[in-house]
């Protein structure tokens, strides 16, 4: 009986794996235009960057699979098999492995990745301390995480919180601090932390691995 930051893992990832089972094929019509510029954004660093091994974290639909450059090899994990279905067609052209998995217990190695991505997933899992503590795990030293994802300020409070247990376990989580993940997880730094969407609400994030 496995619990993290006082959620049962197993049980909550169970409820969020039939959530999005349900909404894969609605998912596109929600996320594919508001999301668009910032995705772009986010993934624009791996242009300058020579052929690397790449993690995309909860890959659901593909959506940043189009902004993706072909130089890298492209490993998407996500829980859902739905989700997988639907990103494969827009992998074409790209150097590209989809495997079922849950980001809060990676399938990989110590250091097994250059960059990973992590869109749209640290405010949806049950535990996100543990999913980004997994992703600075798989990275090399001196690897980025690009991040992307809706964070609440440090004390801020209102209806994001009040709305929170109703959303937490079907859908994505409203009260995620991304400072204090940061600072339980350690051994990475952040370089770029921008307003993305909705007054800052949502932000984009690099970090970068200590080298040692």
């Amino acid at each position: 009986d496995r619990r993290v930051c006082g959620v049962h893992a197993p049980c909550a990832a169970l409820s969020l794996k039939h959530s999005y089972t349900l909404a894969a094929p609605f998912y596109d019509a929600f996320l594919t235009a508001a999301t668009r510029g910032a995705r772009k954004r986010s993934l624009s660093a791996l242009s300058n960057f020579p052929p690397r091994d790449v993690l995309l974290l909860g890959v659901g639909t593909g959506l940043d699979l189009p902004h993706l450059p072909n130089q890298h090899n492209y490993v998407g994990l996500d829980l859902t098999a739905a989700m997988l279905t639907r990103a494969r067609p827009r992998a074409a052209g790209l150097h590209f492995t989809p495997l079922r998995g849950d980001v809060q217990r990676l399938p990989f190695g110590d250091a097994s990745f250059d960059v990973a991505v992590l869109h749209l997933i640290l405010a949806v899992v049950p535990a996100p301390t543990l999913c980004l503590a997994e992703a600075v795990r798989v990275l090399k030293p001196g690897g980025t995480l690009l991040v992307f994802d809706k964070f609440l300020r440090r004390g801020e409070a209102g209806w994001k919180r009040l709305l929170n247990p109703l959303t937490r376990h079907v859908a994505t989580r409203l009260d995620v601090v991304f400072e204090d993940v940061l600072a339980a997880v350690g051994g990475v730094q952040v370089t770029t932390n921008e307003a993305a969407l909705a007054s800052g609400w949502f932000r984009l994030i690099r970090l970068e691995k200590a080298t040692s």
